[in-house]
């Protein structure tokens, strides 16, 4: 699929999907997704008044996370769906943090944002889906502040043999009917396996980051088997 293509391809999938991607996200990952995330946030180890750029923030979890610990530090969320946004600005508003959270519509290949503004960037479930994984980590990495984090949770592909078989049967054959009997999306939960045939596992992923993208001291977290990895890289020190 053609970078143009796919980038069209996944905003359809994305609108369409908006109202049920959080119940949809829970039951699909059997709630670990906010394990990851949690852990995510131990490692990033967020201090008080640090900004944060939640790149294709979808609903905001993470964005609200990322807020919570800075506690006074500005946090933004992009998205290129706005009908992700809108049901993230929904979760915003409820937590109580809707002038500490911005919520920008915009392209994670060309973020509107001057260089150097934040203490962190992070993606969270979606640098699969974008058109070019090393110009989005290249952007992340450009409106990061020296020596700040660039920083992706990510699905990824099990190591151990038995665990591959067995992950790959549920995610390619069972989840895109799950989607389509509990929120009436079989193409759309069809893409998300489709996404990640070609994506690189974490290994191959922290050589990018290291060596295409020029981070630092990029580390590397497999979770769960290895069904998804936490990648933890530093922008260069001035």
């Amino acid at each position: 699929m053609e970078k143009q293509e796919k980038g069209k391809y996944v905003h359809q999938v994305f609108e369409s999907i908006a109202k049920d991607y959080d119940r949809m996200n829970t039951l699909l990952s059997f709630r670990q997704h906010q394990a990851w995330r949690k852990f995510t946030m131990k490692k990033m180890a967020v201090k008080l008044g640090d900004t944060a750029v939640d790149v294709c923030c979808g609903t905001c979890d993470w964005a609200i996370s990322l807020a919570k610990a800075s506690e006074t530090g500005k946090v933004i969320g992009i998205d290129f769906s706005a009908n992700m946004l809108q049901e993230g600005e929904k979760k915003v508003h409820t937590a109580g943090l809707s002038q500490q959270i911005e919520l920008v519509q915009g392209d994670a290949m060309k973020l509107p944002f001057p260089d150097n503004s934040f203490d962190h960037a992070t993606i969270g479930f979606a640098l699969r889906n974008v058109p070019d994984i090393i110009q989005v980590l290249k952007e992340m990495q450009r409106v990061v502040k020296p020596g700040g984090q660039v920083v992706s949770l990510e699905l990824s592909k099990p190591t151990w043999p038995l665990f591959r078989t067995l992950y790959y049967f549920y995610f390619q054959k069972l989840l895109p009917w799950l989607g389509k009997l509990l929120a009436n999306r079989y193409e759309q939960y069809r893409w998300l396996p489709e996404s990640l045939v070609d994506f690189p596992d974490y290994k191959e992923l922290a050589r990018i980051m290291k060596e295409e993208v020029g981070l630092e001291e990029v580390q590397v977290y497999p979770l769960t088997g290895g069904i998804t990895a936490l990648h933890i890289g530093r922008k260069r020190t001035e």
